[in-house]
């Protein structure tokens, strides 16, 4: 297919107000080729969505998957971020994490569905991030689960914190998550220190996968850069949207 193709698709840029924050939040909304009001579409939230845009071309490959591999269209919307603030929001230690949580199940969801044709049962939503992007949508899914059920996570960052919220559950068969982590991030510097994130992953992936939740998990060569993660969104894409 051509290149033109793939660009004939619609990206729309609005404010939210959010109660919980106290502050505006901005979203990007994709909107497929062929959109069309009166038909409902899978949709895939994304933390740092401004990244996941220019970052991880999340748009592109998108068109490419729709128009090569055939899959349904889908919307996405992605959910800007202060990078000030991102680690409180995002981390289960911050001191914005349980009114980002509320925001985003409480506020952008319903003004998400209120505004687009997106289906709003959990099983045609996917929550996607990475780093504490992919761990705070699974935070989400675990505090919303009658709205989240499937997670893609792109080197989450599964601190501690993490790991002892997902621990106290006791029924996780109801999850859905596609784990991905690059086997360079063994010693990756963060803002608040130095984890080795497959390690992490690894252990994640068995909390989860002990408590019944369905685990797509790999390792691959990489390291902890949008560069690694946006050769990897069309493989974990594929995973949910294919039938």
């Amino acid at each position: 297919m051509s290149e033109p193709v793939f660009l004939k698709r619609t990206i729309v840029k609005q404010t939210l107000w959010s109660e919980q924050l106290q502050e505006e939040r901005k979203l990007r909304i994709y909107l497929p080729p062929g959109y069309n009001e009166v038909l409902s579409y899978p949709v895939i939230y994304c933390q740092d969505g401004e990244e996941f845009f220019n970052f991880g071309r999340i748009a592109t490959l998108a068109g490419q998957l729709i128009i090569e591999e055939d899959i349904e269209p889908f919307i996405i919307v992605g959910v800007e971020v202060n990078v000030a603030v991102r680690t409180q929001e995002y981390a289960p230690f911050g001191s914005r994490f349980k009114q980002y949580l509320a925001c985003f199940a409480e506020e952008i969801i319903p003004f998400i569905e209120h505004n687009y044709p997106v289906r709003r049962t959990p099983d045609q939503r996917i929550i996607a991030g990475d780093s504490l992007g992919g761990s705070v949508s699974l935070h989400l899914a675990l505090a919303y689960p009658g709205l989240f059920s499937r997670v893609l996570s792109l080197s989450g960052a599964y601190y501690p914190e993490s790991r002892e919220l997902i621990a106290r559950e006791d029924d996780l068969s109801w999850l859905n998550i596609n784990m991905v982590v690059g086997l360079q991030e063994t010693d990756y510097q963060t803002d608040t220190g130095v984890y080795d994130f497959v390690q992490m992953n690894r252990d994640t992936k068995a909390l989860l996968e002990a408590r019944g939740a369905t685990v797509s998990y790999r390792e691959k060569d990489g390291k902890h850069l949008w560069g690694f993660w946006q050769k990897e969104l069309p493989e974990s894409l594929l995973y949910f949207l294919t039938p």
